[in-house]
């Protein structure tokens, strides 16, 4: 079987992470996967902010979980010491697909380098928040962008089980 298939038929989500850091050789490679996404039109509509501050990433997982109403109770990015958002342009009418091929690529790309990624979701809950708007703000980030994803990345503390895949998605009509 050919890598690109083993990365994907052996990726798992990873929810506990060492205290290794990931280096910037390694998320510099990441980010170039994501910028190789498909895009509608190729409008290239998805954006990056790549975050390995600690000060910055305890800021994120707060607002991860403050931004839809919950105390701010456990770690949700759990304990990864890099996370790259991705946002996409509210203009271009592709906008959530395509950020969601640049979260896929960054995954696969992760795992090709022996890195455990995880998606985690209310991105979109985080940067419409005045606090999430002033960190992007802060960041050089300016438009109308919508929170995709942040894919959490580091090396993994456990070993992630495979799970089965479920039967009957697929229909052919050959």
């Amino acid at each position: 079987m050919n890598e690109i298939l083993e990365n994907i038929f052996n990726r798992r989500s990873v929810k506990k992470y060492n205290d290794k850091e990931v280096s910037n050789d390694d998320l510099q490679t990441i980010v170039k996967a994501g910028l190789y996404a498909p895009s509608g039109r190729n409008m290239q509509s998805a954006i990056m902010v790549v975050v390995k501050n600690k000060e910055l990433l305890d800021k994120l997982r707060r607002l991860n979980q403050t931004s839809v109403g919950n105390e701010y109770t456990f770690d949700p990015f759990y304990g990864a010491k890099a996370v790259i958002i991705v946002l996409a342009d509210k203009k271009c009418p592709t906008y959530v697909y395509d950020g969601s091929l640049v979260m896929e690529n960054l995954m696969l790309a992760a795992e090709s380098l022996g890195i455990s990624s995880c998606w985690i979701h209310r991105a979109k809950e985080m940067f419409e928040t005045q606090q999430g708007k002033e960190i992007l703000k802060q960041l050089g980030v300016e438009g109308d962008y919508e929170g995709i994803g942040n894919c959490i990345l580091g090396y993994s503390d456990i070993k992630p089980h495979p799970t089965e895949r479920k039967e009957n998605r697929v229909f052919y009509a050959l």
